[in-house]
């Protein structure tokens, strides 16, 4: 196994029989139609809605384990850079993008069996290709009492790529990694390794206990460059008896410091089981439209008054917390009291939901009409019924629409069905901050961040999210007119002042995006140091994802002109 002459791949078009030789090589594995290296094919895996692309050298889409074993081999003959993506959906953090340049994309798509599902115990076997729609479809299908966690990502993402983003969605599932047990990985070797009690054929409980015997590796393949990772068993959430969703509003944004601090006790025990979302009033007014670009020419922030209006149409104050309630009838309405008896002494307005609820609220939009009441009303019940689907575990793509919210072209006519925002020139940066659960957090990450947007010229879209009973997950969005070259600068030096600020802050982001990966190491740590050392014990030559939470590695990719 020879290591990769990267300086050839990303400034050097690879010699014409060089390549000729790898393509029927790669489709000698998967077939000729699954390998190519034509413009038209490498596409999508060029475009970003982070603006930084690269170049790939080729695509291939293998259709099972045994192709990756072999593309694997292939890989180390050849000296072949390697990146595995799931579905390639990865908005905000790089979407189908490679780290750098001439690097074969390993698109695993068509891996998508639903491998098994226990409807005893709850649990489901998939390949990386298993989107949420489909196996949403198949526990539908299937009639069985079990539901998925949703993302707001969109239908067509995948199940496996977020999980090893470690992602998180909205249901009492949502923390998503919690609720894995049993991987199998191919490794730059070309062996296959099975994780937890996977190594034992005779284990009973692979799927059930995680652990296994001896050290816990699964967490060594999320976020790395170690193996690819092509079977994983995820737990299925029971279907509830009962449903119901709690919004609650304040006007001011001072106001939510208070909140925070009071559903946080609740969150801690138990009552709040599923992930509760914490958005700024532009997080919602961009679900369902675009930047009102008529009502304020040549501007990329919304003005003050019209800000106002907008909010005042989507009958919503500065901050929205959106969380579900699952159980029994009696536990909702315990759940219901309890939130009521915990916000009383903010300044927080709230209302529950349930279907029956919902389907009242049609009936009376549809009486009112397009009044402003009924407008409002419409708005209202269409987040509802977002919300509902969601925590049934049926996929929604109503929650990409804040991907648009620059994009010239608005959304397109068949939003929010194959939504694919990289595709449709949209420009997004995300950076996701983690921070403990107080309310004075939640103001302080505010005030450092929204001047730097508000310098640059953009609007702050955030959402802070329950992802366990300690911390806050953040997502501070800069969305952008890919077509306005002057914009995309903005956009890029707004990225990197926040980035970096959140950074000297404390508030260290949970992901981040191939834009990013050299910046995770700035002082050359141990962790990182140790990281480096495993990668050089399973995969010598380098060759699966250079540069993937790799930083060094990333540091010369960039340095090279990749993107």
């Amino acid at each position: 196994m020879r290591i990769i002459e990267e300086q050839k791949f990303r400034h050097e078009a690879p010699d014409p029989g060089w390549r000729r030789g790898v393509l029927a090589a790669l489709r000698a594995i998967v077939g000729a139609s699954h390998a190519s290296d034509d413009p038209a094919a490498l596409r999508r895996y060029r475009c970003s809605t982070a603006a930084r692309a690269s170049t790939p050298l080729a695509v291939v889409h293998p259709g099972s384990q045994a192709e990756v074993v072999a593309l694997v081999r292939l890989a180390g003959e050849r000296g072949l850079p390697l990146y595995p993506l799931s579905t390639g959906r990865n908005w905000g953090y790089g979407d189908a993008c490679a780290v750098g340049d001439a690097q074969l994309i390993v698109d695993l798509g068509r891996m998508n069996r639903i491998v098994e599902v226990d409807a005893e115990l709850g649990y489901a076997v998939i390949e990386p290709g298993v989107t949420q729609q489909q196996l949403s479809d198949y526990l539908s299908s299937e009639q069985l009492d079990w539901w998925i966690d949703c993302t707001g990502a969109g239908p067509d993402t995948s199940f496996m790529g977020n999980i090893l983003e470690r992602g998180f969605g909205h249901s009492p599932y949502g923390n998503r990694l919690q609720h894995v047990s049993g991987m199998q990985v191919v490794l730059a070797s070309g062996e296959v390794l099975a994780t937890g009690f996977g190594h034992y054929p005779q284990a009973r409980a692979t799927h059930l206990f995680p652990y296994g015997v001896g050290p816990f590796l699964d967490g060594m393949f999320t976020q790395s460059n170690f193996g690819i990772v092509t079977r994983i068993g995820i737990w299925l959430q029971p279907a509830a008896d009962c449903v119901n969703h709690f919004l609650c509003t304040v006007s001011e944004h001072e106001e939510i410091g208070p909140v925070v601090d009071a559903l946080r006790p609740l969150r801690m025990n138990g009552t709040l089981r599923s992930i509760v979302h914490i958005g700024n009033d532009m997080r919602v007014i961009s679900g369902g439209r675009v930047f009102p670009r008529t009502e304020a020419p040549g501007q990329s922030c919304l003005p003050p008054g019209l800000r106002s209006t907008l909010r005042e149409a989507a009958a919503i104050g500065a901050w929205t917390v959106s969380g579900a309630l699952h159980g029994s009838a009696a536990q909702v309405a315990a759940a219901r009291a309890a939130i009521r008896a915990a916000l009383r002494g903010t300044r927080a307005r709230t209302a529950f939901l349930s279907e029956r609820k919902l389907r009242w609220g049609g009936l009376l939009a549809s009486v009112l009409g397009a009044s402003r009441a009924g407008l409002r009303l419409r708005a209202q019940l269409g987040l509802g019924e977002a919300l509902f689907a969601m925590n049934r575990g049926k996929p929604n793509g109503r929650f990409l629409a804040g991907a648009y919210w620059r994009r010239r072209a608005a959304l397109p006519g068949s939003f929010p069905h194959k939504a694919d925002p990289a595709q449709d020139n949209c420009g997004m940066f995300w950076i996701s901050p983690v921070l403990p659960m107080r309310g004075q957090d939640v103001l302080d990450l505010h005030a450092l961040v929204e001047p730097l947007f508000a310098a640059h010229g953009f609007d702050l879209f955030v959402t802070f999210s329950m992802i366990n009973e300690r911390a806050l997950g953040a997502v501070l969005t800069i969305a952008y007119d890919k077509e306005d070259a002057a914009e995309v600068a903005r956009a890029r030096e707004c990225y990197q002042a926040v980035f970096d600020s959140v950074m000297e802050a404390g508030y260290i982001p949970y992901r981040v995006g191939n834009q990013s990966m050299a910046a995770l190491d700035p002082a050359g740590d141990v962790y990182w140091k140790t990281v480096a050392r495993i990668k050089a014990a399973l995969d010598p030559a380098g060759m699966i994802a250079p540069g993937r939470y790799e930083p060094g590695r990333a540091k010369g990719l960039v340095a090279g002109g990749a993107g």
